[in-house]
C-alpha cells in the first residue's frame, strides 16, 4: 500500500510539473519572432532571396547547358563553405539546403555533393570495391566535376541603447570557376531587426 501511495504522489507531481506549458502547433510559413535573434524566417527569407538572385542572372553560361565531355548537361555547382562570422550561432544548413534543393529543382543546376556528403559516398564506393560483386560495384574516377563552387559568409552587426537593440544581418554568397577560380556572380540579402524590450 505504501509502495502504491508513493508512485501516485509522483505521478502527481509529474502531471503538475508538466501542465504549466502550452504547445501550438502553426504552419512553417508563419512569422514567429520571439527573441529578436535569427530564426527559421530569417532562413527562408535569405533562401528564397538567393535563389531568385541566381536564377534571374544573366552571367554568360550560368544555368545554360555546357556542352563537350559533359554531354549537353546544366552546370555542376557544389556548395563550399559557408563562414558564419555573425555575434550568433547560426546553422547556415538550414538555409544552404534550401538553396541547393531549389536550385536543383529548377532543372538549370545539377548539385555535386560535397564536404561529409562526397566523403560518404567515396567511402560507401570503397566499400563496394571490397564486399560488392564486380559487376555491381560502383566504379572509382566516375564522379562528374563541379564547374562552380558556392561559398559564402554571414555577418551581423549589432547596436543597443535605451532598451532599444538592432541586429543587421547580411548574407553574401559567391559561385567561383573552379577552373579559373573566377568569382562569376555574387550576391547579397540583407535583413534588419529592431528589437524593444
Amino acid at each position: 500500500m505504501k509502495a502504491f501511495f508513493i508512485t501516485v504522489v509522483f505521478a502527481l507531481l509529474v502531471v503538475t510539473a508538466c501542465g504549466g506549458r502550452e504547445v501550438t502547433r502553426t504552419e512553417t510559413d508563419t512569422v514567429t519572432d520571439l527573441s529578436g535573434y535569427w530564426n527559421d524566417t530569417d532562413a527562408r527569407i535569405v533562401a528564397d532571396s538567393i535563389v531568385d538572385q541566381v536564377l534571374d542572372s544573366r552571367i554568360q553560361g550560368l544555368g545554360e547547358r555546357v556542352s563537350g565531355d559533359r554531354s549537353e548537361s546544366y552546370p555542376v555547382i557544389v556548395v563550399g563553405g559557408v563562414r558564419n562570422q555573425s555575434i550568433e550561432h547560426i546553422n547556415v544548413d538550414v538555409f544552404m539546403s534550401e538553396i541547393e534543393r531549389s536550385l536543383l529543382n529548377s532543372g538549370r543546376y545539377q548539385i555535386a555533393a560535397g564536404g561529409r556528403e562526397r566523403d560518404e559516398v567515396r567511402g560507401e564506393r570503397r566499400d563496394q570495391s571490397i564486399f560488392a560483386s564486380p559487376a555491381t560495384a560502383a566504379e572509382f574516377g566516375r564522379e562528374i566535376g563541379a564547374d562552380y563552387v558556392m561559398t559564402g559568409t554571414v555577418n551581423s552587426i549589432e547596436d543597443e541603447a535605451d532598451g532599444t537593440r538592432a541586429v543587421f544581418y547580411q548574407v553574401n554568397i559567391e559561385l567561383i570557376d573552379v577552373e579559373t577560380a573566377l568569382k562569376v556572380w555574387m550576391g547579397s540579402t540583407e535583413i534588419k531587426k529592431i528589437i524593444e524590450r
